[in-house]
């Protein structure tokens, strides 16, 4: 590339561009290994309805959303997740979009967590959840929810963006009962939940996620490296006749100066001898 490596263009990206990228490579990388090798390591990604098989693998709460079930389930989610962050980035930093955005996929697994544990329709059935429509969703709600009256250009007409957020909401809660993929239908749910509760809050002056920020610090700085302490060292130095010179030089010729310039200044330019205007001359040359 002619602006740089591969490495450069993605630091040029945005957090939601990053989370865009990763999220196509490992749908890219689980389908080619799931073809070529005939198998797949995802499941120890995807988020289990057991909570014994939780236990067994808790990172899958976060990892679950960066798996997807087919090319349309992530091509509507990587839509989705830019138009929501472009409105998002444009009100706040990278890190609180983190926090909006993971946080919302750990709240929307844990809703299907309880959910296929708690309700009797669902103790039998025997699923995982992928996807990061959770987080998402989370990111979207947000927006819809700090800034309600907000229009956006949908098609060909302006819609407030609590509109929008009401019709996704709604859209999840009537495929409920009707449609299939009910603990994908509740994991969005417990996104949108996250994602009107921080916005509310935020507008109140209470950032829910502090303490989600300060658990990331904490987790990065275990993997970053130990910086070696540079060993201080005292050094004396011997005042030598040298020096005590030296200063007395430098003392005496600022001296010189400012008599000069004080002459300058009381009688002008032209009262200086010729001695005086070369010396001023060759200080102002060393300086």
């Amino acid at each position: 590339m002619t602006n740089g490596g591969l490495q450069y263009q993605f630091a040029r990206l945005s957090i939601a561009e990053k989370l865009i990228v990763v999220n196509v490579l490992i749908f890219i990388l689980d389908g080619l290994s799931t073809a070529l090798l005939g198998h797949s390591v995802s499941h120890w990604f995807h988020l289990p309805k057991d909570f014994l098989e939780f236990v067994g693998q808790p990172w899958s709460l976060v990892t679950y959303s960066f798996f997807h079930a087919g090319l349309g389930h992530i091509f509507w989610n990587m839509l989705m997740l830019y138009f929501a962050s472009r409105i998002f980035l444009n009100l706040f930093d990278a890190q609180k979009f983190i926090n909006v955005y993971f946080l919302g996929v750990i709240v929307g697994g844990l809703v299907f967590l309880l959910s296929y544990n708690v309700f009797p329709t669902l103790l039998n059935t025997n699923t995982a959840l992928i996807g990061a429509s959770a987080g998402v969703t989370a990111v979207l709600i947000f927006v819809c929810a700090y800034i309600p009256n907000q229009e956006v250009r949908v098609i060909f007409f302006n819609i407030k963006l609590w509109y929008v957020g009401v019709f996704f909401v709604l859209v999840d809660l009537i495929q409920i009962p009707y449609g299939g993929n009910i603990g994908g239908r509740l994991a969005h749910l417990g996104g949108a939940f996250l994602g009107y509760m921080y916005a509310r809050q935020l507008l109140n002056g209470n950032d829910i996620g502090a303490g989600f920020t300060k658990l990331r610090n904490s987790i990065g700085q275990l993997f970053k490296p130990k910086e070696k302490k540079a060993s201080m060292k005292t050094v004396y130095r011997k005042n030598t006749a040298a020096d005590s010179q030296a200063d007395y030089d430098r003392q005496a010729r600022q001296r010189k100066i400012d008599t000069i310039l004080d002459k300058i200044s009381k009688s002008g330019y032209e009262s200086l001898s010729k001695e005086e205007k070369d010396f001023l001359f060759k200080a102002g040359k060393e300086d």
